[in-house]
């Protein structure tokens, strides 16, 4: 498939997967969405299966506002204190896989969800790394919250971000963040402040995780080369 058909695809499939979430959510009782594609390629989403050919698209965690912090300030999820150290195994081997930096991952994680695997933000977007659920569905993540395969899509999508604007960590973040559309449209890291404030944090913890001097200057004066 074409980039633009697969982008169409993903779209087709997003708006989709909102009417669901839409309608789930809509009942006071929390609900795991399952996915199945037939044998016509058609995809279909419930929270009541009905044979064995669905599979868990996402689990419906009970939202529960997590304290001030570290992580992603709109999410909401367990909250529990966890070890930074205990996805360590899992992130090394993703960003071995995909030529990635460690630090940068570990980065990345921290500033979404805290390291809290059932992070909820108000927008949707779940898990470790902060998935959308259509960016999971366009790489191949099944179950969203959990952490092996969340740290996959995460990896990949930056990984993906990071090809696009040759290897530019601060425009990868941001269009992590903001999505490429933004970035593009601005020309650089867009003027938005939860924006610009998630870049200059990401590269802080990076820094951090490298033992390395904290950073120089601010967001605003980044943008033109790489990190």
């Amino acid at each position: 498939m074409t980039r633009v058909g697969r982008r169409a695809a993903v779209g087709i499939v997003s708006a989709l997967l909102l009417q669901v979430m839409c309608v789930l959510t809509a009942a006071p009782a929390a609900a795991d969405i399952f996915l199945k594609r037939d044998r016509f390629g058609v995809l279909h989403f419930t929270n009541v299966p009905t044979d064995k050919g669905y599979q868990v698209m996402m689990r419906e965690p009970i939202a529960v506002p997590r304290p001030g912090g570290i992580g992603a300030s709109a999410a909401t999820g367990s909250s529990f204190m966890v070890d930074s150290q205990a996805f360590d195994p899992i992130i090394a081997e993703v960003a071995g896989r995909y030529q990635m930096d460690r630090a940068l991952v570990k980065a990345v994680i921290r500033a979404e969800s805290g390291f809290q695997p059932r992070a909820v933000s108000r927008k949707g977007a779940r898990g470790l790394m902060q998935l959308m659920p259509e960016t999971a569905l366009l790489h191949g993540v099944r179950n969203i919250h959990e952490p092996s395969q969340n740290i996959e899509g995460g990896v990949q999508h930056l990984r993906m971000l990071l090809d696009r604007y040759g290897g530019n960590v601060p425009l990868a973040l941001a269009a992590y963040n903001a999505g490429e559309q933004a970035v593009d449209q601005h020309g650089g890291i867009p003027p938005f402040p939860e924006t610009r404030d998630y870049v200059w944090r990401v590269l802080q913890f990076r820094q951090q995780y490298r033992s390395l001097r904290p950073a120089v200057g601010r967001v605003a004066a980044i943008g033109v080369g790489r990190w």
